[in-house]
This record gives C-alpha cells, sequence and structure tokens, in this order.
C-alpha cells in the first residue's frame, strides 16, 4: 500500500502543477469567471434533473410506447421511426454526462482547489481507459461488460466513446476556468445529443444534401446542435455581460467539430477541447474590447 501511494503522489503532483501551468499560460482563470459556483450548481442541477426525468419516461412507456409518441406527436417518418426510438435509449443514458460538471461544481463549491478536482478527474479517467482496455483484451470482463446494450457496433472491438469523454472532460477542466469548462463539457452532452436524434429522425428530409466526413451527417442534425448549443450557453452564462459573442462563437465551433470530426479525433474528446478554446477567446476578446472602450471615455 505504501509502495502505491509512494507511486501515485508525484504522479498527482505532477498533474497538479502541469493543470496550474497550463490555466496560467492562456490566462483560462481570467475568463468567464462572472457566473458563480452556485448559479453553476443550480443550473446544472436543473439540467440534470430533466435530462433523468427524460430517461426514467423514455424507461416507462417503453420502446413501442416511444414509437407511438414519435409518429403521432412528433410526426417523425415510419421508417425511422425504430432506428430513432433505439437512438433515444442510447443517448438518453448520454446525459449521466452532466454528473461530471455538476460533480466539479459541487466539489469546487464545497472548498475544494481546482488541482483537487482536476487530479481526481485525471484519476478517474485513467481508469476508465484501464477498464476498457480490460474489456477488449480480457474475455470475463468482456462478457460481464454492464454496458454493452448502450455500445454501438464498432464500439464492440475498439475503445468506446466513454473513454475519450473521460479525456476530453478532463483536458477541458485543465484548460479552462471552471464555468467555461463546464459549457464545454454541457455542449458536448447536449448539443451531441440533439444532432444524433434530428440527425436520425428527420436527417434528409428537408436537406438531401449530406455533411460531414463520409457524407453521414445532415443539415437537420447540425442546425440542432447549433440551436441547443446556443440556448445552454444563453442559460449558463446568464450573469455574464456581452455573453452573445463567445456562446454563439462557442455553439458554432462545437457544430463544425461535430460535423467534420478534424484529425479524425472522436468529437467526445474534440468538442469539449475546442469549444472551450472558443469561449475561452470570445470572453477574452470581448473582455479587450470593453477594456479599450472604457480606456477611450
Amino acid at each position: 500500500m505504501e509502495k502505491t501511494k509512494s507511486l501515485i503522489q508525484p504522479v498527482a503532483t505532477y498533474l497538479q502543477s502541469l493543470a496550474r501551468t497550463l490555466r496560467v499560460f492562456i490566462h483560462a482563470d481570467n475568463t468567464g469567471t462572472t457566473v458563480s459556483t452556485d448559479y453553476l450548481q443550480l443550473y446544472l442541477y436543473t439540467l440534470l434533473t430533466i435530462g433523468l426525468t427524460i430517461g426514467f419516461l423514455v424507461k416507462i412507456i417503453g420502446r413501442k410506447g416511444l414509437g407511438t409518441f414519435l409518429r403521432v406527436d412528433i410526426a417523425v417518418p415510419a421508417r425511422r421511426i425504430a432506428k430513432t426510438a433505439k437512438e433515444i435509449e442510447r443517448k438518453t443514458f448520454h446525459l449521466s454526462g452532466l454528473i461530471v460538471p455538476l460533480a466539479y461544481q459541487f466539489c469546487l463549491g464545497r472548498g475544494w482547489s481546482q488541482e483537487e478536482c482536476i487530479t481526481i478527474a485525471w484519476s478517474v479517467t485513467i481508469g476508465i481507459w484501464l477498464l476498457d482496455f480490460g474489456r477488449l483484451y480480457i474475455p470475463f470482463i468482456r462478457n460481464n461488460w454492464p454496458l454493452d446494450y448502450i455500445l454501438r457496433a464498432h464500439e464492440r472491438n475498439q475503445l468506446s466513446g466513454t473513454c475519450f469523454f473521460s479525456l476530453g472532460t478532463a483536458l477541458a477542466m485543465n484548460l479552462y476556468s471552471p464555468s467555461v469548462a463546464c459549457a464545454s463539457i454541457c455542449y458536448l452532452v447536449v448539443g451531441d445529443l440533439c444532432a444524433a436524434l434530428f440527425g436520425v429522425a428527420f436527417g434528409g428530409e428537408t436537406c438531401i444534401v449530406k455533411l460531414g466526413r463520409g457524407g453521414k451527417k445532415s443539415m437537420e442534425g447540425s442546425i440542432a446542435m447549433f440551436i441547443s448549443c446556443c440556448i445552454i450557453g444563453m442559460f449558463l452564462f446568464a450573469e455574464e455581460p456581452l455573453r452573445e459573442y463567445p456562446v454563439v462563437l462557442g455553439a458554432a465551433v462545437a457544430t463544425v467539430v461535430e460535423l467534420f470530426e478534424p484529425f479524425a479525433v472522436n468529437d467526445n474528446l474534440s468538442i469539449p477541447v475546442f469549444t472551450g478554446l472558443a469561449l475561452h477567446l470570445g470572453f477574452g476578446r470581448m473582455e479587450a474590447y470593453c477594456q479599450i472602450k472604457n480606456a477611450g471615455r
């Protein structure tokens, strides 16, 4: 036990030092700081509650009831109902990803430092990657994997999206202020969900042009993601003056990254990193503009 602690302690210390250096380098602690921890906690509690309620309702009505709802109330084309219902069942689980920014804000509100939160995030990330490697290479773990039902076909023989999600959230927490990091994670969770559901349900019905790598993305899904990210950002940064510019910029970047997956990197990793950067730069530009205007008076 002592030997294990002696090995972990230097790694934890290094990660804390690296996180501090990165944030200082890009001035991350200076953007989005008007939003209070209490407000962020309340907002994320509300968002998670809505998500869990939707997931609970989906479980109650079942796939048959969900199909009827999609056909009668949402007017989803009949040929898409079965696939849409399956995608809703799979994606509602992903709303549990909102627990990550909520836990982050909860710990900060209880007096934990950013470095301590980031150390925990990296520890969880390492654990998730080790477990997923075990799923791939250890038959016992693979045969008893509890989340097998939400895996896509291509994920059964490669690392799952959960691995890249954990890495993306850990990097966002490292690189950006708490409010920007939480927003970038919410953009991923909610925006990607809306893009997938609208894309499966209505993609190609109004606009036949296919987008993204291999032409697998739809205009309808991308529009849904952009709008949902804008709504999420506007409410999350409600306490920030002139929030429209960074929020819309972040939503646009998140949509483009989801659409084209730059460098062929899984979007669960790339969306939080690139969106956080866009939000950070957007707030930085607004603050610089305000300083220049005030200096000119």
